[in-house]
């Protein structure tokens, strides 16, 4: 089963764009009510009855518990008391309550690891930018799509900016409308029920470790790197700009609103500079090999460190996620491997070469072996992954071990349109 999402520029009217706003409006006060209660309860019940301190527990009547059922059915109630509720589309509602209902078994409820969610917070006013239509092209459904039209209940029909195609099989499951800061888009979730065959370990014909970094983004086992675009970096003095605009102005004012949706933009254009590179190189490996690996870094550790900001400006986490789907979806293998000592193992003979993180060069003293660290590192990370799946050091038609030159090659690639 494999779903995509597709999303595209939907085109709303003024009218349309005023009740869209108000419907946001509407779902944000509801989630911050609905939150409030289960906070309310938990507080009132999270001791035992002939226990409970006076001092930090209310006193009162106890409630019944409160939950997602509970909550669903107050909706009639919610709209007879406020009428303006009625204009909204009745499942968008519930979906707004599934999301909270999610986020707070999240915060309550630990994983297969035991490590919990952070606790479901309370939206400030434009905090809420998104709400869904679980059901497309149905019968009694919210939200139909043909022809470059779609059709929103209570809403009525949005054009449509098709930049690409439905692919053919697949099933629209639900849309999802979002405010950004440049217009409104909607997602089209969609579900193909055929699974894609990943290739067989015995037929890999190529097979690369991939080592990710600051200095450069990323070195392969082959000796190739990608130059790292550090897309915030270099917009570091542009936004600064825009962002002491922004504080001058009266707070709430319309000058500091529209110096607001500057750096909203500012920001926006970043993120999509970064999602194409990180898709560009994505597929640039994916089309030269049939297995990848990667070290299974603890990316939050990471970015507790002083490098927060280079770590979050590469975004590794990010592009590991966007390497994975585009694998997936041609049937190519990932692999994980363990980070630890990847950088200090010579991957000639295995010896330790401790070093700091300013030394970029790897000098084997046992085996004379000099070579880029990054590239050191590229190298043990495919052999770790080769033992991981089964195949020899040498089972996929590669060559690691002769080395003539210690410097990387760097790759280039269409750099995606990042001018300021």
């Amino acid at each position: 089963m494999m779903i995509l999402t597709y999303v595209y520029r939907i085109k709303p009217n003024t009218e349309q764009v005023a009740t869209m706003e108000r419907w946001l409006e509407l779902l944000r006060r509801h989630w911050n009510y609905a939150l409030g209660q289960r906070l309310d309860c938990l507080n009132r019940t999270r001791c035992q009855i002939d226990r409970c301190s006076i001092v930090s527990e209310p006193i009162g009547e106890i409630p019944q518990t409160v939950n997602y059922y509970s909550q669903q059915a107050a909706l009639k109630e919610t709209k007879r008391l406020f009428p303006e509720y009625v204009q909204i589309y009745a499942e968008t509602q519930q979906v707004n309550l599934q999301r909270l209902n999610k986020a707070w078994d999240k915060w309550r409820k630990p994983d297969k690891t035991g490590k919990r969610g952070g606790r479901p917070r309370f939206k400030k006013q434009g905090q809420l930018r998104s709400f869904v239509f679980p059901r497309v092209n149905k019968s009694r459904a919210g939200a139909h799509i043909k022809d470059g039209v779609l059709k929103l209940s209570r809403i009525g029909e949005i054009s449509v900016v098709m930049h690409r195609p439905i692919p053919d099989g697949f099933t629209l499951k639900q849309c999802t409308i979002i405010k950004k800061a440049d217009g409104w888009y909607c997602c089209r979730s969609m579900l193909d029920d055929s699974v894609p065959e990943l290739l067989p370990v015995d037929e890999l014909k190529s097979a690369v470790g991939i080592d990710v970094g600051l200095e450069k983004f990323l070195t392969t086992s082959d000796g190739e790197a990608v130059a790292i675009p550090q897309f915030y970096r270099k917009a570091a003095d542009r936004l600064a700009q825009t962002q002491r605009a922004m504080s001058r102005r009266v707070k709430g004012s319309k000058n500091w609103e529209k110096a607001k949706q500057k750096v909203a933009l500012l920001h926006l254009h970043l993120t999509r500079c970064r999602k194409e590179f990180h898709y560009q190189v994505a597929h640039w490996l994916c089309s030269k090999y049939d297995l990848i690996a990667h070290e299974d870094l603890n990316i939050k550790g990471l970015a507790r460190t002083k490098l927060a900001k280079s770590i979050h400006d590469a975004a590794w986490g990010s592009f590991l996620e966007i390497l994975q789907a585009v694998a997936v979806k041609r049937g190519l293998l990932i692999e994980k491997v363990n980070p630890r000592g990847t950088s200090i193992e010579c991957f000639n003979c295995g010896s330790r070469v401790e070093k700091s993180l300013s030394d970029r060069v790897h000098h084997c003293s046992s085996c004379g072996v000099a070579i880029d660290r990054d590239w050191n590192s590229g190298i043990n990370i495919l052999n770790r992954a080769l033992l991981a799946v089964g195949l020899p050091l040498n089972g996929c038609d590669q060559s690691i071990i002769d080395i003539e030159d210690q410097q990387v090659s760097f790759v280039s690639l269409g750099s995606p349109h990042h001018n300021l």
